[in-house]
Parts: structure tokens; C-alpha cells; sequence
């Protein structure tokens, strides 16, 4: 996810340490942490009413492990997980009501395996096997 379009600070130096940066209209748009002008650590990213949109991690400044993504409504909408920025692991969508969408594994950013897609109230109603 980006935000700041800088990895250098006011003076021209690379970023360091904690920082919170602002949407133009001056709410909070996310807070982390910067290492030598690379994203590191938990950063968490905003929604312009105040509530958390994604929270996940940063190596070396890619994302990397699992993420989670929120609705405005403050309800989880999807989670999945990075290696060094391509998708990996199992992500799931969440319909707006909580239920599960859908489901499925990535490798190396491809989609693998069978995938689940359920109806708004939790049944499944189609499974897609995707070539190996």
C-alpha cells in the first residue's frame, strides 16, 4: 500500500523511524515505521473516517507475512498474506454482512488449488480447480 510518495525526508535524508502521515484534508492515512527510506515493521493505513482500512508488515520496504483489509463499516473484508509482494498462502474475502465469500491459495502470486466461493449466508455454492 502506498501513502507517502517520499522516502526522503524534508532535509533529503532517508526516512527513520516512526512516522504518521496525513491525507491531503489532514486526517491520519497510516503510521509505520521507516528504516534508511524503507517501510519496516507493522504499518497500519487509514480510512479518511478515522477507522483502520489494512494492517500488515513490511521487510526492507515490501509487504511481506499475513494482511488484513477493512470495510468503512470497521467489518474485516479480506486477509491474505506477502512474500517479498507476491501474494502467498491462503486469502479469504468477506461479504459485507461477515460471511465468507471466498477462499483460496496463492504461490509466487498465482492462484492455486481449489478455490471456495460462498453465498451471503456461509453456503458454498461453487468450487473452481485451477491447474497446478
Amino acid at each position: 500500500m502506498k501513502v507517502g510518495k517520499s522516502k526522503h525526508d524534508a532535509g533529503g535524508k532517508s526516512k527513520t523511524g516512526i512516522v504518521q502521515e496525513h491525507s491531503k484534508d489532514g486526517t491520519l492515512a497510516c503510521t509505520g515505521k521507516y528504516r534508511n527510506g524503507k517501510k519496516v515493521g507493522e504499518w497500519k493505513y487509514y480510512l479518511r473516517n478515522g477507522l483502520l482500512k489494512a494492517v500488515g508488515k513490511y521487510a526492507n520496504g515490501k509487504m511481506t507475512g499475513h494482511w488484513k483489509w477493512y470495510r468503512e463499516n470497521g467489518e474485516l473484508m479480506q486477509t491474505g498474506g506477502f512474500d517479498d509482494e507476491k501474494k502467498t498462502g491462503v486469502w479469504k474475502r468477506y461479504h459485507p454482512n461477515g460471511a465468507l465469500c471466498d477462499e483460496g491459495e496463492y504461490i509466487d502470486d498465482e492462484k492455486i488449488g481449489e478455490w471456495h466461493t460462498y453465498d451471503k449466508e456461509g453456503k458454498l455454492i461453487k468450487t473452481t480447480r485451477l491447474k497446478p
